[in-house]
């Protein structure tokens, strides 16, 4: 079986979605402290443990959105369901979008007649827009990219998917495509309405050797009562 990681690395001053606090990570206690605070080093102990804060949003990296995102009666992240996260993979190749665009219901069915697939309940879908393929050099990461409309979320989550993922830092289309057209995160806001969870800051599509036959895992760490969680998004081939 092959394995494709499809998942940031998380670092400080990595990018990061508009105006969110960006990822710290810091060694609270080296080695050498531990050793000492413990008194391990009195028996000769010198080198134990060492342990690290980490600070960031829920929705920093690679990451999941459960539906109290934009829903305040929807679920949160530790209620995803893990039969919603482990499943068969589908590609959809959106990659002729241009920045700003916004993927409609019927790029979706094209994309997916390209491919000759039908979707079944609870495949993963993942749009591949290559927004990401450059996302650690590229300044204009978050704002160079293809989105989701609200119609196209519909009609996923009406052929029995429930999470979805897009390599852009956004499910829904740029800001400043919002401001253009005066409307504002119309595919997160799907979740008032439907139950559904969907994955931001993919990486690595283009290293799907296939549109579907795969596996995919893109389970969230259990937080408690929160709106998001990063994942370790994997793609599994079959050789």
């Amino acid at each position: 079986m092959k394995l494709i990681d499809l998942s940031m690395e998380i670092y400080r001053d990595m990018p990061i979605y508009p105006d969110l606090p960006g990822p710290s990570l810091t060694v609270d206690e080296d080695w050498d402290t531990v050793a000492r605070r413990t008194g391990a080093i009195n028996y000769g102990a010198d080198i134990v443990t060492n342990h690290c804060v980490i600070f960031m949003s829920d929705h920093t990296g690679t990451h999941i959105d459960s539906p109290w995102h934009n829903n305040p009666d929807g679920f949160t992240t530790e209620r995803i369901p893990i039969e919603w996260c482990i499943s068969d993979g589908v590609v959809l190749d959106l990659t002729d979008k241009e920045y700003g665009y916004e993927i409609m219901a019927e790029d979706v069915e094209t994309a997916l007649k390209k491919v000759d697939y039908t979707l079944k309940p609870l495949d993963i879908v993942l749009i591949r827009t290559d927004a990401s393929v450059d996302w650690q050099t590229n300044p204009d990461y978050t704002s160079n990219q293809a989105g989701m409309s609200a119609e196209a979320t519909h009609y996923l989550i009406d052929n029995g998917i429930r999470v979805m993922g897009i390599d852009g830092s956004g499910w829904d289309v740029p800001i400043w495509k919002m401001h253009e057209t005066r409307r504002y995160w119309e595919a997160h806001r799907v979740m008032l309405e439907k139950e559904y969870c969907h994955i931001e800051n993919m990486v690595n599509l283009h290293l799907i050797p296939k549109p579907h036959g795969f596996k995919i895992s893109v389970l969230p760490i259990k937080f408690r009562g929160i709106s998001g969680s990063p994942i370790r998004a994997v793609a599994m081939i079959e050789d």
